[in-house]
């Protein structure tokens, strides 16, 4: 099989306590600056395995997938990629910033904001209320995931 049959799968992770959602800020487009935790897997990782290295890379956090959230297309990639979203719960560590050492596009701030303040870190109503309602439907594939109100 062809790179042009080549597809990606990326993890996101969904980090809830106290009422608050981790986030990274990182440029992902002019509108867009913050984002999940999470990204592509590496050749041999399972999603857990990919999920939990992202997380620690990415905000310091030690975590365990509580469950499957939604299995997403992106069509803005030409659907050549998955978007596989989970609920996680810290199990260990603590905040730190990523070295960016390797990262073309670094990571410069991670932090928990209450959900009712999303839209303030240019996540959308929908992915809000998703997330206020405990994501009804989880478990589920959406279609593309701006469904879900992510990449929007």
């Amino acid at each position: 099989m062809g790179a042009e049959h080549a597809f990606v799968v990326r993890v996101t992770g969904v980090l809830i306590e106290s009422g608050k959602i981790l986030l990274v800020q990182q440029k992902l487009s002019e509108k867009r600056k913050w984002s999940l935790p999470g990204g592509k897997l590496e050749c041999g990782e399972t999603m857990e395995q990919g999920l939990i290295r992202e997380m620690k890379e990415e905000t310091g956090l030690d975590v365990a997938i509580e469950r499957l959230l939604y299995v997403c297309d992106v069509a803005a990639s030409g659907n050549k990629i998955l978007h596989i979203t989970f609920l996680l719960r810290r199990v260990g560590g603590g905040i730190e910033l990523p070295t960016n050492e390797f990262d073309e596009n670094p990571i410069n701030d991670v932090r928990f904001v209450p959900i009712e303040a999303l839209e303030e870190y240019d996540f959308s109503e929908k992915f809000r209320l998703l997330a206020q309602d405990g994501f009804p439907e989880s478990g589920n594939y959406m279609g593309d995931k701006a469904n879900i109100g992510l990449g929007v």
